[in-house]
């Protein structure tokens, strides 16, 4: 009996078995020559690569700190500069106390207490503390007496319980205390006082808890001194029963250390947080390295690319008889993957090649079928994710104006309350616009006037604004609220914490074939990053106020209905004002109208 030749054998075994009996010797070898190289290559690169891990999360935590405290100090610009300076306390003194209510109401989950001292101690306005501790005389506290000696500067203090005020609820809450010098003016006279925010310390122990530094690693913060502010194990070190190098920590600039700390070796993280001193120290035990997840898998990618690589060259010549059925595949595949959908799809090789060409082929004809209903699926997400961003409207906008309408009727305003409600309705009524999407730019101007028009009662006249439009413009087709929340932009962004008359100009003219509509102002200007912050949604308005659906959902809306060519361009630079720029097809709002119902 003749023997079966080699070549038949291999034809009478599937492709699986056969792949694995040459690569599974191959491999045998290989990983033995791998494991020896990876293993001293990780080895190598382990602490390198944690320490930069966490050197990252220390960055972050910094950042989230870093922006709590700034936070709480653009509270206080806001206080100083836009309630308490150049205001008579003795004739507007209830004023005072109100905008500083509102403000304490709007940022109460990070702050406690606010109050405003005079020079003698006296308490002149506090929220929601109603007086001072029976006996307590602040101006024998040294935070009291530091921020009067140097009153350009805002002073931080330590983590405490609140034991100034007598309000009850919060006389046991942990606290840190922001205070800073201000000018209180009284009639003809002016004098220094003591502006003073509790800082809730609970939200910043929130940023702090849980942070992993390693299997073991901890970080906790310190202050310009060396007091401790926050440590995981606060109680126990203050107790006496832990400890921590804190007085060796300190003394480091911002880097990487390496110190011995009990016996053992551990790496030491620094990181100073900006204005305050304050410093962020990581700790992590040498033990305590783990490896990143994401760079493994890159080294891993790394090894398994270079150990195939030596795979397809011991094996070039075996695996080119085995893989030449599914070159013929692949060829079929690509035709497919070309657009070719009619193209015939290679049926040779073993079974599983064989089943595959049989699967590729159905699969291409359901292809065929599935193109089609893609192609009206897209139109309605389209649709969908058109109108998502469209509705999101904040009702801040309203209650505010709501609130502007009834102070004029309280104080007899009664012809200035009629000019906001007719504003208020025709630009609610244009809002609307029986449902569409896209109105005249006739509409979506008046529909701005209507908006600058409220605002500006709202702000006491304290900008002007001009809005001019070429004629032939007017019947062009402009996309439904695009130019009011880029007005809100610049008045918030640009006008609210400016010194002088603002200045706004909304002008419409067609270039071409393109509709061009400048938002112009001279307000307070913004950066490159502030730009870009505005663009990708990062970015509100310094007041937190607002329609809510941003600079950024303007853009997208443009781009979503019109095309990638079409959307906002900005221009700005600090302390010379900020031209906005929209760009969109100049096409009649009637031909557009007849255009989506025949679509």
């Amino acid at each position: 009996m003749a023997k079966p030749r080699k070549s038949d054998f291999f034809q009478r075994i599937s492709i699986r078995y056969t792949i694995f009996i040459y690569f599974t010797v191959s491999a045998i070898v290989m990983f033995l020559l791998i494991g020896v190289s990876v293993y001293g290559r990780i080895t190598g690169q382990l602490t390198a690569t944690i320490r930069k891990e966490n050197q990252a999360v220390i960055n972050q935590v910094n950042l989230s700190v870093d922006a709590y405290l700034r936070t709480v100090m653009k509270l206080s610009d806001s206080l100083y500069y836009g309630v308490i300076k150049n205001v008579d306390f003795r004739a507007q003194g209830e004023k005072v106390n109100s905008e500083i209510t509102l403000l304490y109401d709007n940022n109460k989950d990070s702050v406690s207490n606010i109050a405003l001292l005079s020079g003698d101690g006296e308490l002149m306005s506090a929220v929601p503390a109603a007086r001072l501790k029976n006996g307590m005389d602040v101006t024998k506290e040294k935070w009291f007496k530091d921020t009067l000696e140097h009153p350009e500067n805002l002073h931080f203090s330590l983590p405490h319980v609140q034991y100034i005020f007598d309000n009850g609820e919060n006389q046991y809450r942990w606290v840190i205390t922001i205070s800073r010098a201000v000018e209180i003016t009284e009639g003809t006279s002016t004098a220094q006082g003591v502006l003073l925010i509790d800082m809730t310390y609970a939200g910043l122990q929130y940023m702090l808890d849980n942070i992993p530094l390693g299997d073991q690693g901890y970080l906790y913060l310190v202050g310009g001194e060396g007091e401790l502010i926050y440590h995981p194990k606060m109680q126990l070190i203050d107790a006496g029963l832990a400890e921590e190098n804190v007085s060796a920590a300190c003394t480091y600039q911002d880097g990487n250390y390496e110190e011995t700390w009990k016996g053992k070796n551990r790496n030491i993280i620094v990181k100073t947080v900006g204005y305050t001193g304050w410093k962020i120290i990581g700790v992590v035990p040498e033990q305590g390295f783990t490896l990143n997840e994401v760079k493994t898998r890159l080294f891993m990618a790394f090894v398994v690319a270079f150990f195939l690589f030596l795979l397809a060259v011991i094996n070039a010549y075996i695996s080119s008889k085995i893989t030449a059925p599914i070159q013929e595949l692949e060829k079929s595949v690509n035709a497919l993957e070309a657009g070719e959908l009619d193209a015939e799809v290679y049926l040779g090789g073993s079974y599983e090649i064989q089943h595959l060409g049989r699967s590729i082929g159905v699969m291409a004809k359901r292809i065929q079928a599935l193109m089609k209903d893609i192609v009206s699926e897209h139109e309605s997400k389209r649709k969908s994710e058109f109108d998502t961003l469209q509705s999101q409207i904040n009702p801040h906008f309203l209650y505010n104006t709501l609130d502007i309408i009834v102070w004029m009727i309280e104080n007899e305003q009664k012809q200035e309350a009629v000019k906001v409600v007719t504003a208020l309705a025709r630009f609610f009524r244009i809002s609307l616009s029986k449902g569409r999407s896209i109105i005249p730019v006739r509409d979506e101007l008046e529909h701005v006037r209507s908006y600058l028009t409220i605002q500006q009662k709202r702000f006491k006249n304290k900008f002007t604004y001009r809005i001019e439009a070429q004629d032939e413009v007017l019947s062009l087709a402009c996309l439904k609220l695009t130019l009011q929340p880029l007005v809100e932009n610049a008045i918030y962004h640009g006008m609210e914490f400016m010194d002088g008359d603002g200045e706004i100009l909304v002008k419409a003219e067609r270039d071409g074939e393109r509709l061009c509509i400048t938002i112009a102002d001279n307000g307070l200007g913004m950066t490159a990053e502030q730009v870009q912050g505005l663009l990708t949604g990062k970015t509100r308005s310094a007041s937190g106020k607002g329609s809510g659906i941003g600079v950024k959902n303007v853009n997208e809306r443009i781009r979503l209905y019109f095309g990638e060519d079409f959307g906002l361009d900005i221009r700005s630079e600090p302390d010379e004002g900020t031209e906005i720029l929209i760009r969109l097809p100049a096409v009649s709002f009637e031909e557009l109208m007849e255009r989506d119902k025949r679509a």
